[in-house]
């Protein structure tokens, strides 16, 4: 694809994007798709995967409590327990707010970790990165933040997130659907948002702006992008994702390359 090759415009020292459509066909690939990098904030779908799956098992509940008192898994996912950002301090009652929260996800972990008796690093290998074959892919530290990823790797991630074969259909659609909707907010870096919609671990775009997917992006696009200058959107209207990862933190390089990047994609998914 030859909107990828934008990527050499930014200013990074390295980065790497492809685009894989809902078949899993990998559309096209720029950049060393095998270079590792610190996906920050883009760890937390996976963690919500492995988490999803720990739902599935049997070993924890959506609704069962978990985290601060009144929060269930399914706040902890949502951004909705009322947490701070990267403390364990209760700023909110549980459903009232979408407080953006690292410690959330943390508390997240441990709780799997607990029901499971598998550390949660572990977990999210044997419940996600292994059958995906993303062998590039480990969890050093937190579920939040902490994960090390290449593009080849995620490129499996996303495929499985457009035709899930570790979950249910219907699982994947609910997490990438509103969670507690109406809910206001900040998104990292964008400011405040009426309303800032999300999943269970998802983003969901909705009509919000500014945003860091494109003016082309279809409302229901999901994904997370990362402070380590990292990103991953699904778009169920243009059939595709794209995965960009690089080695410059996020900032306003990355606020206003990002979305022209996704609207080249985007049109250029549209003529081929």
């Amino acid at each position: 694809m030859e909107s990828l090759r934008m990527i050499e415009n930014w200013p990074v020292d390295t980065a790497a994007a492809a685009v894989v459509r809902a078949d899993g066909t990998t559309v096209g690939t720029h950049g060393p798709a095998g270079h590792r990098f610190p996906l920050a904030s883009v760890t937390k779908p996976l963690a919500a995967y492995a988490a999803l799956v720990a739902v599935e098992e049997g070993a924890v509940e959506l609704d069962e409590p978990a985290g601060p008192a009144g929060s269930t898994v399914r706040h902890l996912l949502a951004h909705t327990s009322g947490l701070a950002f990267d403390e364990p301090r209760a700023m909110a009652e549980p459903g009232t707010r979408r407080l953006y929260s690292n410690a959330g996800f943390e508390a997240l972990g441990d709780h799997i970790a607990k029901a499971t008796d598998i550390p949660f690093a572990d977990y999210l290998r044997e419940a996600v990165l292994e059958p995906l074959g993303m062998t590039a892919t480990d969890l050093p530290g937190s579920p939040a933040k902490d994960g090390v990823s290449t593009v080849s790797d995620l490129v499996r991630f996303a495929a499985e997130l457009q035709a899930p074969r570790l979950l249910s259909p219907e699982t994947v659609a609910g997490a990438t659907s509103v969670a507690f909707p109406g809910l206001t907010g900040i998104l990292p870096g964008y400011g405040h948002q009426r309303p800032n919609d999300w999943g269970l671990g998802f983003e969901i775009r909705d009509g919000k702006s500014p945003h860091w997917t494109g003016s082309s992006s279809s409302p229901r696009t999901y994904g997370h992008f990362g402070q380590s200058g990292t990103f991953l959107w699904v778009d169920p209207e243009a059939g595709a994702a794209c995965v960009a990862l690089t080695d410059r933190a996020f900032g306003p390089w990355a606020i206003e390359a990002w979305p022209a990047f996704t609207d080249a994609v985007l049109a250029e998914l549209i003529t081929e």
